[in-house]
């Protein structure tokens, strides 16, 4: 048997898997060797407004009158044998309505050995709508907003920051705003990694807006938000007759022409379009989906990654081509666990900045917090500890100092079963603040810690001199160090 085709263990006039199949969220399309169908569940019928006893019993051509040999993956799949993964189809049914739906689709063998192919649908229609109603819009503002030299000031481009919304004193994040500074004077590809929450995209606005295509579109559009064909016709674009129901429109590339756009999550993009954005960079030419003719652009592309270059190698995420092609400019945005000289600095400003929003008057956080603060890991960085500080306004009620009990609940609970963060509370507080408590050892192991801690700054690391301190012998002094991996 062919590897490509799937065994089917049992009929698929099942009552019992007709009855399952029923009640997916899924349209299920199932076709015999001449494509005619032989199952077609309610979501199906949902999804394309037919009755079940309008398609089963009937060729796919029959029903679904615009779709050919080239455009039903359902018919492309029973000829090759080939699965098709995430593909869009719009076509029309025979009521007129335009349906588009992302698919999986993959053959099947049945009992008596004969072959056949299934097709899972998602109706993305609505979706698919909005994207043209969104480019539409853009176009409007696009054409709106431009002067009568034909462009924009720095307010119109699509951006709120500059270099100096910028904030920070730690030294490797500023020899990263020195390259971002620097990388504004040219025209070359610029890569910004760096974990959810740095602020790669403040980094990008402020690049463009640096830069002598400031006064021109800037338009930022995330790899992970579209199945890869919705992708490839809002970045490229579609010529009317590429598919049934298309219509003329430009993508994001042409409406950024002159500008700069934001690609984020790159790796997120399929491999597939990743090699038709390679042919952009290397050629500077588009060509919209079904179009004969290639298009001319000149477009500055910025793309940001939340996941290591080296790790999305690994995991078959970016090809290695296109990267190099990416980063003539590689920045690194450091977590803001490792730049916690920038955390209060960061704080202030938030403070300031809700202070007017929300007509308050809070002055700083409260000792107990800034320990707090300069312990955790921040996992979100300085997007979290933006919204850290928003939420303590909405929660605050008197007092001039943000308290640990302004904090949201979520902190709270991470709080309460991270010792690390906690180990400069005292007992009687974790008892008051933590609704789980912990074992009674765990508590004495810690206040134990925190003793012998003590003990040696106040004699200098002086081990004998510490074992005095605490009433024990040396020997037992040691035996703890060693325990607790105290230096």
């Amino acid at each position: 048997m062919n590897s490509k085709w799937l065994e089917s263990n049992k009929m698929l006039e099942s009552e019992s898997l007709c009855k399952l199949l029923n009640n997916l969220t899924e349209g299920i399309h199932v076709v015999d060797n001449k494509g005619k169908t032989i199952l077609y569940n309610q979501k199906a019928s949902e999804i394309d407004g037919l009755k079940p006893k309008e398609v089963v019993g009937k060729n796919i051509f029959e029903v679904f009158p615009s779709l050919t040999l080239e455009t039903s993956t359902l018919m492309k799949t029973l000829k090759s044998g080939e699965k098709y993964l995430n593909h869009k189809q719009t076509f029309i049914n025979y009521r007129g309505k335009k349906i588009t739906t992302i698919n999986h689709t993959f053959p099947i063998i049945f009992k008596d050995r004969t072959k056949g192919a299934v097709e899972i649908s998602k109706d993305i229609t609505q979706t698919e709508e909005l994207v043209d109603d969104i480019t539409d819009l853009r176009n409007k503002l696009n054409d709106n907003s431009k002067d009568k030299n034909n462009k924009k000031t720095v307010a119109e481009n699509n951006t709120s920051f500059e270099f100096s919304d910028i904030i920070g004193q730690n030294s490797k994040f500023n020899s990263s705003v020195s390259d971002a500074m620097k990388s504004a004077q040219s025209d070359s590809s610029v890569l910004i990694y760096g974990e959810t929450g740095t602020g790669k995209e403040l980094f990008a606005q402020s690049i463009h807006n640096a830069s002598n295509r400031k006064n021109n579109e800037f338009i930022a559009q995330n790899c992970a938000a579209l199945p890869k064909d919705l992708l490839e016709s809002l970045l490229f674009g579609t010529e009317k007759g590429s598919f049934t129901g298309a219509k003329s429109k430009p993508g994001l590339f042409e409406m950024a022409d002159g500008g700069t756009i934001l690609l984020d999550e790159i790796n997120s993009m399929d491999l597939s379009l990743q090699a038709k954005l390679l042919r952009v960079l290397q050629d500077g030419r588009i060509r919209r989906i079904g179009a004969q003719k290639e298009k001319q652009v000149d477009v500055r592309i910025i793309t940001t990654m939340n996941m290591h270059p080296d790790k999305a190698f690994e995991k078959d995420l970016l090809r290695e081509d296109l990267y190099y092609r990416l980063s003539v400019v590689y920045i690194y945005l450091p977590p803001l666990r490792k730049r916690t000289d920038d955390i209060f600095l960061l704080t202030n400003h938030f403070i300031k900045q809700y202070n007017k929003e929300f007509d308050k008057n809070i002055s700083d956080l409260s000792n107990k917090l800034k320990d707090v603060f300069k312990k955790y890991p921040w996992p979100g960085n300085v997007r979290e500890l933006k919204h850290v500080i928003e939420s303590a306004y909405n929660i605050k009620q008197l007092g001039d100092e943000i308290e640990i009990d302004d904090l949201p609940g979520y902190i709270r609970e991470r709080l309460g079963q991270n010792r690390n963060i906690l180990n400069n509370w005292t007992t009687e507080e974790k008892i008051k603040d933590n609704e789980d408590l912990p074992s009674l050892e765990s508590y004495l192991e810690e206040i134990e810690m925190k003793l012998i801690k003590n003990a040696l700054e106040k004699t200098d690391h002086n081990i004998s001199a510490a074992a005095r301190e605490l009433d024990i012998s040396r020997q037992s002094l040691q035996y703890k160090l060693k325990k607790y991996e105290l230096k």
